[in-house]
Formats: structure tokens, C-alpha cells, sequence
């Protein structure tokens, strides 16, 4: 099994909801939401891709080799390498039913496991998404981050106190649906998150809160004052508004506010192990990848999904060696190439 006999199969268990594209970059797809498109034109999820795609690399071969280093450690767990999978919800209505919620979430987090890795539990309307990534969770040994839909505070708390019992590292919240059509059907309507409320819920719990779907450094950095376990440079995957930056577009300028004072993660249009070297570069203690991944589980299963990080990581040490990188936590932004600074 191959990612291009992967790329085949899912291609027919997607239905159509997916064409399994060579590049995922949300030009065919455009528009399609429900579905795995970005919103509207499709230009948020468009730009995701040629953010990072349009980076490049600095080549550098005249140093002293020595062994590499690509583990990494995030609210108490280690990971082979800095990559998560993101979290993902809803097989019926976006994926073409190519496997129950239950069985995908499953996959995703077994095939995570298989790698040496993490995923990340999805939330939506079906009240059976979010018990599907929990259990998901406990299956792992609390090996997984659940993740929450802004449904108010009294709900993510709910929520909250499940994934602190599933033993999960940490929990989300991903703010970046907080008008999400669609996804208010159970009866919680989302809405947008206030500052005293971010405040309350990190007083609540013991575990690391993230905040998934930061794309303004002014956000950023008063997430970071209330004290909140990481934040996610994230547009949704270009899903939500029309219009969005790329991610690696503000990354740089939301790394800087932050000023370390805590974990800063990027998702969106990352499609290589050059790509993850980029996202490092530009000051992301790690990366969350979503697409690519269900790709790879409907059409090669938890094995699919291991073997597709295997492929990124192998292009991701490939890429450190040929740029001088001995060490993906300390990833210098001399890697990226600068016309200004050749």
C-alpha cells in the first residue's frame, strides 16, 4: 500500500465529498460546505495552501553533521515529531459517509497512536460527534485533545469535565466556529467567546485550555494573559469566513505577541514535511494537519493514517537535514529564505 493506492480508494469511499485531489488546495471543492470545501469562494482555504506553499527554504549543506532531533513535548505527552491531527467531525455530512463517527474517530486516533502522535477529537451538531472523539480518547489511554464547540460556557464546561475524565492532556475550545451555520442544530446555539469568559473557564479546570481559531495578534496575546495552555492559529480550514489570511500569513506577527508565554500551534494548507519545517520556522511549537489525514484513514484505515505521517516524516527529516536543522524545537527563521536578507 501506497499514499497513491490510499489517495485512490478514498477517492470512491468519499462519494464525491471529497476527489482525493493530487494537492488539496480547495480549488475543485470551492464553495462546498457541507462537504470538505472552504467557505463561499474558497479563497480562505486557498490561501491557507499558497502561505505556505509560497515559502522557501534556504539550502544549507557545509555543517558538521550530527544526530537530529524531532520528538517533542506538549502539555506532558512527547510526539515522534511536532504534528497532530486535527480535530474532524462529521463523516456523514462532510465526508460522504465513508465510515460512521464512531469508526473515524476511532481510526484517526489509533493511526495517530500507530505514529507516534496525537489527534484531536472533534465536536458538531450530531450529539453523537463529541462522545464518538471521547471515547475515542479513552481507547488511546487519554492519548487524544478533545475538542469543544463554543456553545456557551455552561456547556463547555460540560465538556470540559469529560475530557478531564476520558484522562485526556488538554482540552479545546474552537472559537472559530462561533457562527458556524449548521452546527447550533442540537439546541446550543454558538456564539462568539468574551475575555471573562475564557478567564472563567481556564480558572475551572486543571488541564490545559486551547483556543482553536487565533488569527489577530491583538487576540492572541490577551488569550495568552488569561493564561490559557496554547492557542491555534487556525481560519477553520478556510470553512468559516470567506476572505481569511493564510495562516502562515499571521503567524509570524502572532508569535511575536505572544512572546512565549505560551504554546502557539498553526493549522491550515500544510501539505508537506517542508510545510511543517516552514510552520516551526516561523515560530509554531507545532502543527495540526486535517484533510490529508481522513484522506489517508478512508483509504488505508488506522494503517493508512501511520503511514502517511511516516511519508511526512520522512520528507520533514529529509528537509532538516538539507537546510541545517539538527533540532525541531529549536527551529531557526534563518531557514526560511528572505530576498532581503539572501
Amino acid at each position: 500500500m501506497d499514499m497513491r493506492e490510499i489517495r485512490s480508494r478514498a477517492r470512491k469511499r468519499f462519494n464525491g465529498a471529497c476527489r482525493a485531489c493530487a494537492l488539496c488546495d480547495g480549488r475543485v471543492c470551492a464553495g462546498e460546505v457541507p462537504g470538505m470545501g472552504g467557505a463561499g469562494s474558497g479563497s480562505a482555504f486557498m490561501a491557507n495552501v499558497r502561505a505556505f506553499a509560497g515559502l522557501r527554504l534556504n539550502l544549507r549543506t557545509l555543517y558538521s553533521p550530527l544526530p537530529l532531533r524531532t520528538s517533542c513535548e506538549i502539555w506532558g505527552h512527547t510526539l515522534d515529531f511536532p504534528v497532530m491531527t486535527a480535530p474532524l467531525a462529521g463523516a456523514a455530512g462532510n465526508m460522504g459517509g465513508f465510515a460512521g463517527e464512531e469508526e473515524m474517530a476511532q481510526g484517526l486516533h489509533e493511526g495517530s497512536a500507530l505514529a507516534g502522535l496525537l489527534a484531536w477529537s472533534g465536536d458538531g451538531p450530531d450529539p453523537a460527534m463529541f462522545p464518538a472523539g471521547l471515547e475515542a480518547v479513552k481507547k488511546q489511554g487519554g492519548k487524544g485533545i478533545p475538542t469543544i464547540k463554543p456553545r456557551g460556557v455552561e456547556a463547555i464546561l460540560a465538556g470540559i469535565r469529560k475530557a478531564e475524565q476520558a484522562g485526556a492532556p488538554a482540552v479545546a475550545v474552537d472559537v472559530d466556529t462561533a457562527a458556524f451555520l449548521g452546527l447550533g442544530g442540537d439546541g446550543c446555539p454558538l456564539s462568539p467567546l468574551g475575555l471573562p469568559d475564557v478567564a472563567a473557564l481556564v480558572r475551572a479546570t486543571s488541564l490545559p485550555l486551547v483556543l482553536k481559531g487565533i488569527m489577530t495578534p491583538d487576540e492572541a496575546s490577551a488569550a495568552a494573559s488569561l493564561g490559557v495552555g496554547g492557542i491555534v492559529v487556525s481560519n477553520h480550514g478556510g470553512r468559516v469566513l470567506d476572505s481569511c489570511p493564510g495562516t502562515a500569513e499571521v503567524l509570524p506577527a502572532i508569535v511575536a505577541a505572544v512572546g512565549g508565554r505560551t504554546k502557539v500551534l498553526v493549522d491550515g494548507g500544510i501539505r508537506s514535511g517542508a510545510d511543517v519545517l516552514k510552520a516551526l520556522a516561523l515560530g509554531a511549537d507545532a502543527v495540526l494537519i486535517g484533510r490529508p489525514v481522513v484522506l489517508a484513514l478512508a483509504g488505508g484505515g488506522p494503517e493508512g493514517v501511520a503511514l502517511y505521517f511516516r511519508t511526512l516524516k520522512e520528507e520533514l527529516v529529509k528537509a532538516m537535514v538539507l537546510t541545517g536543522t539538527r533540532d525541531l524545537r529549536r527551529v531557526e527563521q534563518r531557514v526560511i529564505y528572505r530576498p532581503d536578507r539572501a
